[in-house]
């Protein structure tokens, strides 16, 4: 394993871990602030335990599939995967849709907390733990995805893991001191790197489970990033463009 083929998994896996690992900390973070950190804590390691267990038990079965058709398999899901969030970054950049606000969420699910103030305590602590558990596993299956689809069969399960490890203790180190919703992160832009990066994976993978010969090898990778970043800033371009004009 190169540090060529282990950069792009690495970088990929850490990108889109950042995006998920910061929508499922707004939840916790509210769960925690209205209902306490105890059942809030305990959700969150539950999940992570069965997404550890996951990564486990998927991890070792994937090496049994053929290489080749579980390169198109992959690739396909990763396209399908990277299309659809570099779609929706490509249409908040342009103004089409509005953009992702963690403060807003934040709010939003403190709110929905607040409401359900019924029952005993152990009633709507054990709910508070469910929801919290249900936010990291949701957030958290996609992560796996991401780790298992970029790093399986070339060996760099460990690259992406890494990057998705990175991604965790960076936001929850920041969560913990700042106590706060990662606003300020910008997670849109992420997003739109994200969608590129994996779409450019998605195409690489479904290239190779067809048997393409790329050109460079794993660098056209890298070729494949550029062209897809190119294209979205055209089209972002060009959706401006036509909303001012049907503005005017």
């Amino acid at each position: 394993m190169t540090w060529t083929m282990a950069a792009p998994a690495l970088s990929a896996a850490f990108l889109a871990s950042l995006v998920e690992v910061v929508e499922a900390f707004t939840i916790v973070l509210a769960v925690g602030t209205v209902r306490g950190w105890r059942p809030a804590l305990i959700g969150t390691g539950c999940a992570l335990g069965v997404l550890a267990l996951l990564v486990l038990l998927l991890g070792p079965a994937l090496t049994r599939v053929p290489l080749q058709a579980l390169q198109l398999v992959i690739g396909v899901l990763l396209l399908m995967f990277g299309l659809r969030w570099l779609r929706k970054a490509i249409l908040r950049a342009a103004g089409i849709i509005a953009l992702h606000d963690e403060d807003q969420a934040f709010i939003k699910e403190t709110g929905a907390l607040r409401a359900s103030d019924v029952g005993t305590a152990d009633h709507r602590g054990w709910m508070a733990g469910l929801t919290a558990f249900k936010a990291v596993m949701l957030e958290g299956i996609e992560v796996v995805f991401i780790v298992l689809a970029v790093g399986a069969g070339r060996g760099l399960l460990w690259p992406a893991s890494l990057g998705a490890l990175a991604a965790c203790v960076l936001v929850l180190s920041l969560g913990l001191v700042l106590r706060s919703p990662l606003a300020r992160v910008p997670e849109n832009t992420l997003k739109f790197a994200v969608g590129v990066m994996i779409s450019a994976f998605g195409i690489y993978w479904t290239g190779e489970g067809l048997g393409v010969e790329w050109p460079g090898a794993d660098l056209a990778i890298v070729g494949l990033t550029v062209l897809l970043l190119g294209t979205s800033l055209a089209l972002i371009t060009a959706f401006r463009r036509n909303s001012v004009e049907t503005a005017a």
